[in-house]
C-alpha cells in the first residue's frame, strides 16, 4: 500500500488552460471548479496593477512593480505574458512546474495569447475556451456590471470578437448560458482527462505493472 501511495504522489499534474473574453464568465466559473474539485489549484499569476479591495498578494495574484516584472521577464522567468490595458499580467514556469511535479492538476486562468505561449512549452495541456451563448449577451453582461462607460464598452466588445476568433486554438468549448450547466462541462472536462490511459497508467502503477 505505501508503495501505491508513493507512485500515486510523484505522478505528474495535469494542466488546464482556461480562457474566454471579458464578461462570459470565465472568472467565476473557475473559482466554483476550484471550489467543487478539491484536486485542482488555481495558478497565481504576476501582475503590474494596483490590487484592488479585498485582494491578498500571493493569494490573488504576485503584485509586482514595472521593474521588477521586466527584469523577471528579461531573466525568462515567466511562462507566458502580456500587456492588457497597460497592465503586464504574466505566469512564472517555475510555480506551474512545481506544481504538477508535486502531482498537483492546476488551473491556469489566462487569455489566448498566453494559453498560446504555454501550450509551446507545455503541448500536453489541456485547453478550454469559455464562449458566452452571444454576441448580443455578452454586451449586456458587460453593460449590466454598470462600471463602465460607453466607450469602455465598445472597446471591451471589440477585443471580446477578436478573442473568440481563437476558439479554434483550444481542446474544448463551453458556452456559458446557464451557469451550472457551463460547470459540469468544465468539471466533466477535468474529470474525463485525468481518466486518459496515460496519466492512469501513471496513477495505477502498482496495479497494472504485474499485468504486463
Amino acid at each position: 500500500m505505501s508503495v501505491a501511495k508513493d507512485e500515486t504522489a510523484m505522478a505528474q499534474g495535469i494542466l488546464f488552460i482556461v480562457s474566454a473574453p471579458s464578461g462570459a464568465g470565465k472568472t467565476s466559473l473557475v473559482k466554483a471548479l476550484i471550489e467543487r474539485d478539491q484536486a485542482l489549484a488555481l495558478s497565481v499569476s504576476c501582475t503590474t496593477r494596483a490590487a484592488r479591495s479585498g485582494e491578498r498578494d500571493g493569494v490573488h495574484y504576485h503584485f509586482l512593480d514595472q521593474e521588477r516584472f521586466r527584469r523577471e521577464i528579461a531573466e525568462g522567468a515567466f511562462l507566458e505574458y502580456a500587456e492588457v490595458f497597460g497592465n503586464l499580467y504574466g505566469t512564472r514556469e517555475l510555480d506551474v512546474r512545481d506544481c504538477l511535479d508535486r502531482g498537483m492538476d492546476l488551473v491556469l486562468e489566462i487569455d489566448w495569447q498566453g494559453a498560446r505561449q504555454v501550450r509551446e512549452r507545455f503541448s500536453e495541456a489541456v485547453s478550454v475556451f469559455v464562449l458566452p451563448p452571444s454576441v448580443e449577451e455578452l454586451e449586456r453582461r458587460l453593460r449590466g456590471r454598470g462600471t463602465d462607460a460607453d466607450e469602455v464598452i465598445a472597446r471591451r466588445m471589440r477585443q471580446a470578437r477578436d478573442e473568440m476568433l481563437h476558439y479554434g486554438e483550444y481542446d474544448y468549448l463551453v458556452v456559458n448560458d446557464r451557469f451550472e450547466t457551463a460547470l459540469d462541462a468544465i468539471t466533466s472536462i477535468a474529470t474525463a482527462e485525468r481518466l486518459r490511459l496515460g496519466h492512469q497508467r501513471s496513477r495505477l502503477r502498482s496495479l497494472l505493472d504485474p499485468l504486463d
